[in-house]
């Protein structure tokens, strides 16, 4: 990235000189390895700020273009706030909006999204792995259901992309959102999917202007950020098929050596079908903000990092149906390419000794 803050500063979108040149053909060979990394054609590939605006820019944009506020658009409870505001902002406008609950382990019943899905409905807005609790919902059938159904299928896969193989055309995905920083890459860049043929996917621009993108979303590119982006995904490219494993074993260690230290341990969401990284676990008879206070040297949430300022109850949790009490001490480990065993065995050392202190009412 570092060229592209200084001596090669040039703007993508100029075409009339060597330094618009550099800068565009950097940004291309960035969208053209994030697309072999979906298995997608560059020319699918949308540049945004994050996910959160490729999520506002699927559902906002295939409404506007489809030509109104008429259209039905189905999703779950557990995801992402940017996907449920922007439908509830949507519903406001006049859009019906089915919300479907998942069962108890997170996972949606593919039966009731059949049922759910009717003649009129124009998109299905799934993520992939819970930002929350990990939980991987089955795409590849969720993509057929829709495909069946003349339905159009919108993934968040924030979570997903990057960890392990990710397929627009074996899941049947038309939208997908992706984000740099949630694969090592920078903060603030992000990318939309758009399919356009089989079916062809429009969308009504949400950000006007210039014209970039294919007139999707205007706006001076950030080169430096998408140039990031783009060697992120190579490196997953490269490594993940061998990172996954590894993750997954060292979040099998500290969920295995917090139950061995620990009664009343309760997991959110399925373990079979879960993102390698994510242990979202309560502590019964503990305080969530009590426990996350006597544990400053550890980089654990309570919930999603985007919502924690708000306060309250984990909408996901409530989702899948968890007492309150569990919401209360409901703790999220997050592990990675960096995490490594020490870590993962001092970690669960220090939660064992904070959680039996706390439940013995002594001060941490």
């Amino acid at each position: 990235m570092l060229p592209f803050f200084g001596p090669k500063f040039g703007n993508a979108a100029s075409g009339t000189h060597s330094f618009g040149w550099e800068a565009g053909a950097a940004v291309e060979a960035a969208r053209r390895r994030i697309a072999a990394l979906a298995g997608a054609n560059p020319r699918d590939i949308v540049f945004t700020s994050g996910a959160t605006e490729s999520n506002n820019l699927a559902l906002k944009g295939l409404v506007a273009a489809a030509g109104g506020s008429q259209s039905h658009i189905v999703t779950v409870a557990t995801e992402h706030k940017a996907v449920l505001d922007t439908a509830s902002t949507l519903e406001a406008a006049g859009c019906r909006v089915t919300v479907l609950r998942p069962r108890g382990d997170g996972l949606l019943d593919l039966d009731e999204l059949r049922n759910a899905i009717t003649a009129e409905t124009l998109l299905v807005s799934v993520m992939y792995a819970n930002n929350e609790i990990g939980v991987l919902q089955p795409i590849s059938e969720i993509g057929k259901i829709c495909r069946e159904k003349n339905a159009l299928f919108h993934c968040d896969a924030v979570q997903a992309f990057g960890k392990f193989k990710v397929n627009v055309d074996d899941c049947n995905i038309d939208l997908m959102s992706i984000s740099a920083h949630k694969m090592y890459g920078p903060k603030g860049v992000g990318a939309l999917y758009v399919r356009r043929q089989n079916p062809r996917v429009r969308l009504t621009a949400q950000m006007d202007g210039g014209g970039h993108e294919g007139g999707m979303r205007s706006g001076t590119l950030n080169v430096p950020a998408i140039v990031g982006f783009g060697e992120a995904c190579a490196v997953a490219g490269r490594e993940m098929e061998q990172e996954y494993p590894r993750v997954r074993a060292l979040r099998d260690r500290l969920k295995r050596q917090l139950e061995e230290g620990l009664e009343g341990l309760h997991v959110h969401g399925s373990m079979e079908h879960r993102l390698a990284g994510n242990l979202n676990v309560s502590f019964a008879g503990v305080d969530g903000d009590a426990l996350l206070a006597g544990v400053p040297d550890v980089a654990v949430s309570a919930g999603s990092a985007c919502s924690s300022h708000e306060g309250g109850g984990s909408h996901v949790l409530l989702a899948i149906g968890a007492s309150k009490e569990m919401i209360a001490s409901a703790t999220r480990f997050r592990l990675g390419r960096f995490t490594t065993t020490e870590e993962i065995d001092y970690a669960s050392e220090r939660f064992v000794q904070v959680v039996r202190r706390l439940r013995e009412h002594v001060p941490v």
